[in-house]
């Protein structure tokens, strides 16, 4: 696994060009001379209600594994503290740098999980299957008593944990995923995807001006009709945050640190499109998103562990964070953030942003 090549360690199940050369520290993740291209999660296990694929819902039995750089992990700490899953489902938080080896527990006291007594994530991916050719990606959910990997799918976890794990859910949990809705859900969430959470990373890896520029486009036409939609909304879909919200927002909370310098989308900063940089400062101050976002890991991931794109190992001294906390006004459109449901209540204290994190 060269760490000179590769894309971001928190992509799930990695990131592909198909016929490049070189891989990601997921030891998944290829780009090269040709498109860069996202793969599907290899262990697409579900915990649901029924158990249905041998994983029951169960509190205490499972252990979430982030980074907290990584976008993708990161709509996992959102959804999780929105549904007051704090009890049922214990953290483990990875370094923001690892080696070759993956994801390192380097944060905890002598370098090994308290819960899974591993030192590397790759342990429970290797307990679960021996000689797994694939990346080790976050988020990933681990059995604790078995100590075996359950799932890296990405895409599935954050809507289980909105629709599966329900009896488990805070009194006044959001429904994230309302049926009504999820058509109209998955549409927007399907642009998103394509064009801004994966479009960044199809621009920051491009190998090719055509490639380039061609994910370039497409990451601000998108972000202009996003805009275009919340200019009147507070929220993606319908009067209440649902799991849209989530996954916008771990992009946009991330765009001016890394994604405008470092994957070059730089024709504007979030800053400076008046509906985005309110909209997402509005998610930012409501608790379960802000409170789970550490700005000092982002930084220190993408600009120390990207070596091929940043190869002097220079970290960037800004942005400027005190506009966080600045008042957004988009109250003044409506909406219920929590439906019927109130807000979470304050982050366990092992689980709160160092100072170092946040503005």
């Amino acid at each position: 696994m060269s760490r000179t090549t590769d894309a971001h360690a928190g992509d799930p199940a990695g990131d592909t060009a198909e016929g490049a050369a070189g891989a990601d520290h997921q030891g998944n993740t290829q780009y090269g001379r040709k498109s860069f291209k996202r793969s599907a999660g290899h262990f697409t296990d579900r915990i649901t209600a029924d158990g249905a694929d041998g994983w029951p819902v169960e509190a205490g039995r499972y252990r979430l594994v982030v980074n907290r750089a990584c976008p993708w992990a990161s709509r996992a700490l959102i959804s999780r503290r929105l549904l007051g899953l704090e009890a049922a489902l214990s953290l483990a938080v990875t370094d923001p740098i690892q080696d070759d080896r993956s994801w390192r527990f380097t944060l905890d006291p002598d370098g090994k999980d308290p819960v899974l007594g591993i030192r590397y994530l790759k342990q429970a991916y290797d307990a679960r299957e021996t000689g797994y050719p694939g990346g080790v990606s976050v988020p990933a959910v681990v059995d604790v008593p078995t100590g075996l990997l359950v799932t890296n799918d990405y895409q599935r976890i954050t809507l289980d944990l909105a629709t599966e794990w329900t009896a488990l859910h805070r009194e006044g949990a959001p429904d994230l995923y309302p049926h009504a809705l999820r058509d109209e859900i998955d549409e927007v969430m399907d642009g998103v995807f394509r064009d801004v959470n994966n479009g960044v990373y199809r621009a920051g890896f491009a190998t090719r001006q055509d490639e380039y520029e061609a994910a370039y486009h497409d990451v601000f036409r998108r972000l202009d009709q996003l805009s275009e939609r919340l200019a009147d909304r507070r929220y993606l879909v319908g009067d209440t945050l649902t799991e849209a919200d989530i996954r916008l927002f771990t992009t946009l909370v991330r765009f001016d640190a890394v994604y405008h310098g470092h994957f070059k989308c730089n024709r504007s900063k979030l800053t400076e499109d008046p509906v985005l940089w309110a909209y997402t400062r509005d998610l930012y101050q409501t608790p379960g998103f802000g409170d789970t976002v550490d700005f000092d890991h982002i930084k220190r991931h993408y600009y120390l562990v990207h070596t091929g794109i940043n190869p002097t190992g220079i970290l960037p001294a800004g942005p400027d964070l005190s506009g966080w906390l600045t008042p957004h006004h988009r109250e003044q459109l409506g909406g219920r953030p929590f439906g019927d449901g109130t807000p979470p209540g304050p982050p366990p204290a092992t689980e709160e942003i160092p100072p170092a994190g946040r503005p």
